[in-house]
């Protein structure tokens, strides 16, 4: 009898297996489980970034700018450096007297030509000798003379607004030169050449400036003594 029980409940067992076995929706849950496995796996931002795949950050202009400033020789550096005091000082001095100086504001135009000039100058000592990288033709030699020209103009206005303009065109031009148009120089000179640059243009515009200022002070000063009389 206990047999015959046993073989019953085996029975059963076997059916229930076999009807379960015939729903779909069992049979291909570990399909779905392997693909949600898969999709898991499968996004970028679950996987950790190795150091191969970091992005290094490259430094910037003004990083570039002062490395190569600072690789620049120290003769070159300190000697640019101290040619822009004329430059400097004459607007300087200027404003803490409180009074615009004509014989100040020539001198500072007279460097200005001077250095100009200068700036020409040295495109042919550096084209002109055989293991030089720029050669000596109508590019680099005739535009060199160029900025010589335009430093004699500034000693042709009579007002010295007009030569302080006329010395930062040239100023700009001679840049352009060194910096795009003529690219041979090395990288520390032509930033030595933009940081120069930048510094005599404000300087030559604050003594314009300056001059402006006094002269419309003077006019108001002269304007309230008429009134007054």
């Amino acid at each position: 009898k206990s047999e015959t029980t046993c073989s019953s409940l085996s029975l059963r067992l076997q059916r229930d297996v076999c009807l379960l076995s015939r729903f779909p929706s069992l049979n291909t849950a570990p399909v779905y489980a392997t693909k949600l496995q898969a999709f898991h796996t499968s996004l970028p931002f679950f996987k950790k970034k190795t150091p191969k795949e970091s992005e290094t950050k490259e430094p910037g202009v003004l990083e570039r700018s002062m490395k190569a400033l600072k690789d620049s020789p120290k003769p070159a550096l300190y000697l640019s450096l101290a040619g822009l005091i004329p430059f400097v000082s004459v607007p300087l001095s200027m404003a803490i007297q409180g009074t615009y100086s004509p014989e100040l504001a020539f001198a500072q135009i007279t460097y200005g030509a001077v250095t100009v000039s200068f700036l020409g100058g040295m495109r042919w000592g550096f084209a002109l000798p055989e293991n030089s990288p720029a050669k000596p033709d109508w590019l680099n030699l005739a535009n060199s003379t160029v900025l010589p020209i335009l430093a004699w103009q500034a000693f042709v206005y009579e007002d010295i607004t007009h030569g302080a303009i006329m010395l930062v065109i040239a100023l700009g031009i001679a840049l352009h030169y060194d910096v795009s148009l003529l690219p041979t120089y090395p990288r520390w000179f032509k930033v030595l050449r933009v940081l120069g640059t930048v510094v005599m243009v404000f300087s030559l515009l604050a003594t314009a400036a300056l001059k402006t200022i006094s002269e419309e002070q003077l006019s108001k000063s002269t304007n309230k003594w008429q009134n007054t009389k």
